[in-house]
């Protein structure tokens, strides 16, 4: 979970930092088009598209979040019973999940049909339905995260902090809630990729919650004390009922601890698959796709309190406002270079860098493709994976795998052509694959193999199929990423 939550603010870095950076230089490269000779080329690349069209989704939704009151949302929120909080913040909690699932697939809708080739375009609604859904996606659901925020904001200032004790009560009813149901491997991973995110959410709420009551006080440091101590027992009941759950729900369904570290393998393979030159997603949206985690809303949000909590002016400021700035670079670019290192380490010890060449499974003559050959946008590969320990290996094999965006494929002992196109990373490398690891995830046999091994086929029929956790919604759609 530790390595989970640097994900996700390697993620949301990546929105205040290496965005801005990203747009100038595509805007930059659209107004140096009359200089250059295309030949015919595309006039952005699809990575470059999709960096503007986050940009423009950034400044409108800010731009939209100037008519909502803080001030008077508050005061609104203040007025209700306890009770009534209780169960607004309960009903936040789901529609926060909801709007999450919903969001992704809007905005990968959005990427998809900007960055599609001409030759294939498919008759679809269009670039700007979908940008103007993506905009009132992001809209509403950071005002639903500033509502959740008011709430918490609420409750830290009541004067008996009966709410805030109610809300912290909230999760321990989630164990009850959990436990005593029966779970899978995968289902354990989404759950915990559940938590992470929720955690890092809460992280980002309650700096919100300091932000307002700081600005509220002229910044005193004597209430920055004040307000420590109510932090402190939020994060602490979060990660308690977090080990209480897992604990139990991994002694009741029978569960060894160390099925964590296959998901973190399984996080770290993601993390690296992402990072080649040649690779089909971009970094923040493979994070949103496995996690469930949008870090949009909650950029727009924490710019809009930010820049009404903070007053900038004169040049002292802007240049503290600077530094403020290239220590956030730093920090993203550190945290990009230990989660690179320690994600090489990780796949390594799974024995799992041979799925990062495998070839991308051709579809059946004669057959419709599938929906993942469809939204698979892999070209011809460009370069290995910079400073990767196995780019030697298979320099001229495409890295790019993808699988189903909204199925969750189910890998049988004996897969037929079907399986194959709808799951590609479990298909057999050609290869020479390690000594199997019994923690670590392990691809279905090839038919020839069950063919070879006639009587241990039988047996694994009677067997439970061990689904891969690298086919859980899986996600690759951004196109060529910018050398």
């Amino acid at each position: 979970m530790i390595f989970g939550f640097f994900l996700c603010l390697d993620a949301f870095l990546y929105v205040f930092t290496l965005l801005p950076l990203r747009v100038l230089l595509a805007l930059l490269h659209l107004l140096t088009l009359p200089c250059c000779n295309l030949g015919g080329l595309r006039l952005l690349q699809p990575a470059q598209v999709c960096d503007i069209m986050k940009g423009l989704i950034m400044v409108l939704c800010y731009s939209m979040m100037h008519y909502v009151d803080y001030s008077m949302m508050y005061h609104l929120i203040r007025g209700q019973s306890v009770i009534k909080l209780y169960i607004i913040y309960n009903m936040l909690q789901v529609a926060d999940r909801l709007f999450s699932s919903f969001g992704q697939d809007i905005l990968d809708a959005l990427y998809w049909t900007a960055t599609e080739p001409k030759e294939r375009k498919r008759d679809s609604i269009g670039v700007i339905p979908h940008f103007i859904m993506a905009v009132f996606y992001v809209f509403l659901h950071a005002i639903l995260i500033m509502v959740q925020a008011s709430t918490l904001n609420v409750a830290f200032n009541s004067h008996n902090k009966s709410l805030l004790t109610i809300m912290m009560s909230n999760n321990f009813v989630e164990i009850k809630g959990s436990v005593f149901k029966k779970f899978e491997k995968n289902n354990l991973f989404q759950m915990s990729n559940s938590d992470i995110k929720e955690r890092f959410t809460s992280y980002v709420l309650l700096l919100i919650v300091c932000l307002r009551n700081m600005e509220q006080f002229s910044w005193s440091p004597d209430h920055l004390w004040v307000l420590l101590p109510d932090v402190f027992m939020v994060i602490a009941s979060e990660i308690a009922v977090d080990v209480i759950k897992h604990a139990f729900i991994t002694k009741f369904n029978e569960i060894t601890a160390d099925v964590y570290s296959e998901y973190r393998a399984s996080l770290a393979f993601d993390l690296i698959s992402c990072r080649q030159k040649n690779a089909c997603t971009d970094y923040s949206d493979s994070v949103a796709r496995r996690m469930g985690f949008i870090p949009l809303p909650l950029a727009v949000l924490l710019i809009r309190v930010v820049m009404s909590s903070v007053n900038v002016q004169g040049a002292l400021s802007y240049s503290c406002v600077s530094l403020f700035y290239m220590g956030m670079v730093t920090l993203k670019v550190l945290n990009s270079i230990v989660l690179l290192g320690k994600s090489c380490v990780y796949v390594k010890r799974a024995n799992m860098e041979d799925k990062l060449f495998e070839k991308p499974p051709t579809a059946a003559p004669g057959k419709t493709p599938s929906r993942t050959s469809k939204t698979s946008r892999c070209t011809a590969p460009s370069g290995d994976l910079s400073g990767d320990p196995w780019s030697e290996r298979s320099p001229s094999t495409p890295s790019c795998t993808s699988s189903s965006v909204t199925t969750q494929p189910t890998p049988t002992v004996i897969p037929t052509p079907q399986a194959e196109t709808v799951a590609p990373l479990s298909t057999s490398s050609t290869s020479p694959e390690p000594d199997p690891d019994p923690l670590t995830p392990s691809p279905p046999a090839t038919p020839e193999q069950s063919e070879g091994d006639g009587t241990e086929g039988t047996e694994l029929k009677h067997r439970t199929p061990k689904k891969d956790l690298l086919d859980v919604d899986r996600f690759t759609i951004c196109g060529n990423r910018i050398d």
